[in-house]
Order: C-alpha cells, then sequence, then structure tokens
C-alpha cells in the first residue's frame, strides 16, 4: 500500500511541475522555425524548453546569452547537432521566445 501511495504522489508532483513550466507562443515558434527542432517538454533535434529552462534558469545573464546564442547559432552545448542561426528572424522574436522560455513573459 505504501509502494501505491508513494508512486502516485510522485506522478502527481511531475504533472504540477510539468504545468509549472511557462507555455511558449506555438505560432510565433512555428513561423520563427523553431519547431522544426524543439518542443516545449520533449527532445527532437535540439533540447526541449523545459530542459533549456531548468539548465539555465539560476544564471542572470541567460537571457542576453540565449538571444545571442539563438540568433547566431552554435554548437556544443546540447550534443553534436549544431543550432543553424536565425538572422532571418526578427530580434524582437527572439527575445519574446527566450522571454518566455525563461518565464520572464
Amino acid at each position: 500500500m505504501k509502494k501505491h501511495v508513494l508512486t502516485l504522489a510522485l506522478l502527481g508532483f511531475g504533472v504540477v511541475s510539468s504545468q509549472a513550466f511557462a507555455q511558449i507562443d506555438q505560432d510565433l515558434a512555428m513561423q520563427s522555425g523553431c519547431l522544426a527542432c524543439h518542443k516545449q517538454s520533449e527532445k527532437v533535434i535540439g533540447p526541449s524548453y523545459d530542459e533549456v529552462y531548468e539548465k539555465y534558469k539560476d544564471d542572470d545573464g541567460a537571457v542576453e546569452y540565449l538571444i545571442t546564442k539563438v540568433t547566431q547559432g552554435g554548437s556544443g552545448v546540447w550534443g553534436e547537432v549544431p543550432m543553424t542561426p536565425n538572422a532571418h528572424v526578427p530580434a524582437e522574436d527572439i527575445e519574446t521566445l527566450v522571454l518566455q522560455i525563461m518565464h520572464e513573459e
């Protein structure tokens, strides 16, 4: 019985914690090309938005770093596959998405 209660408690915690993550503007993410490689809570080619938040949530310079990384692209942080530059995406849209990922908007 104790195992079942613990299992249910852990499952409940997982549901609550996943709902705590900020939701990204899916239309803006699609128009910007983000959804080809990223999703809210599961890894596709690149990390999920939730993983990015977890990695950088305690970093005071994260927003500026991520805006630069999304704009210029890069590699080596999340594995072998490089992130392509996104200079075609308006700077305001990149900032909006990064702020949403980092729960600041």
